[in-house]
């Protein structure tokens, strides 16, 4: 009996040993970095093959929100500019008319001006002449002023067909980044609307690992330091994968609630992020150990 109880306790001590030597420093879940791609544009989904699951690269068409009244609104906007712009010629045809018809009159003036100084003009000719170019001249310079409101008029279509030309790009929704399609929110043929969710990103190939830490474990944990991630193999074993320490909160914080017990619950810990390579074994949400 005393051969049996003393095996015993050497078994339980062998095992707490080894417990200790293979104990983890820290444990969490796996995460990463989502995008919501939301439209800016209000109107119908006429492109959106999107599945989840599917694999996009950055400034790949995710979807397509219909441009036809855009369309329509620039051509309209492209008539206006040329038919305003056609004033301009107009005006400069008018202009060159005036500037000949004010040369004609300054040289008939001057002879009349000669005229009347060898008494061969009154002074009522030369005062109607001089009142004939005074009016010209102040015709020209209304013709010349009206350069301005077709000028102001051209502006203020410019901008409205930049403004029409910027939201029909922004018909064409594109991706931002390499990833995953992980939530899709609309189908084909439903109606988007600015800020409406279309798609969540996500990438996978690169998982953060977010851990929590005691103080006392903070100083010997560095930005960029190298750490040994565990995952589960089987319920008996481990797979160890390579990790980084990535992000370090700045603050302290309660242990999560998902802790179960009271006096794990109060303490405060540290938020510590380890940025994993995926090499397809890892998945979101999946539980994981670290040893730093």
């Amino acid at each position: 009996m005393k051969l049996q109880y003393l095996f015993i306790l050497t078994l339980i001590a062998l095992v707490s040993c080894n417990g200790n030597d293979d104990q983890s420093d820290a444990f969490g879940n796996f995460e990463i970095e989502e995008i919501i791609v939301s439209s800016e544009i209000a109107g119908k989904l006429i492109n959106c093959k999107l599945e989840l699951g599917d694999e996009v690269k950055q400034g790949q068409l995710l979807a397509l929100v219909d441009t036809t009244q855009l369309s329509l609104q620039i051509k309209q906007l492209e008539a206006q500019k040329k038919a305003v712009a056609s004033k301009k010629v107009n005006l400069n045809a008018q202009i060159d008319v005036q500037k000949e018809q004010i040369e004609t009159l300054k040289t008939e003036q001057k002879r009349i001006h000669q005229m009347f100084a060898g008494k061969a003009a009154t002074q009522q000719q030369v005062d109607d002449l001089d009142g004939k170019v005074r009016i010209m001249e102040k015709q020209l310079t209304s013709t010349q002023s009206r350069f301005v409101s077709v000028n102001s008029e051209l502006g203020v279509l410019d901008v409205q067909l930049a403004i029409a030309k910027d939201k029909l790009g922004k018909c064409f929704i594109s991706s931002l980044m390499n990833g995953v399609v992980l939530e899709k929110y609309l189908e084909l043929g439903e109606l988007a609307a600015p800020g409406k969710a279309l798609v969540k990103l996500g990438d996978l190939s690169m998982l953060d690992l977010r851990v929590f830490v005691s103080g006392e474990q903070l100083p010997n944990i560095k930005l960029g330091q190298q750490v040994e991630v565990l995952i589960d193999k089987n319920k008996d074993e481990n797979q160890s994968l390579t990790g980084k320490v990535s992000w370090i909160s700045s603050e302290a914080e309660f242990t999560p609630k998902i802790i179960q017990t009271k006096e794990e619950r109060v303490k405060l810990v540290y938020a510590v992020k380890v940025q994993v390579k995926n090499d397809g074994r890892l998945k979101i949400g999946m539980p994981g150990e670290v040893r730093f």
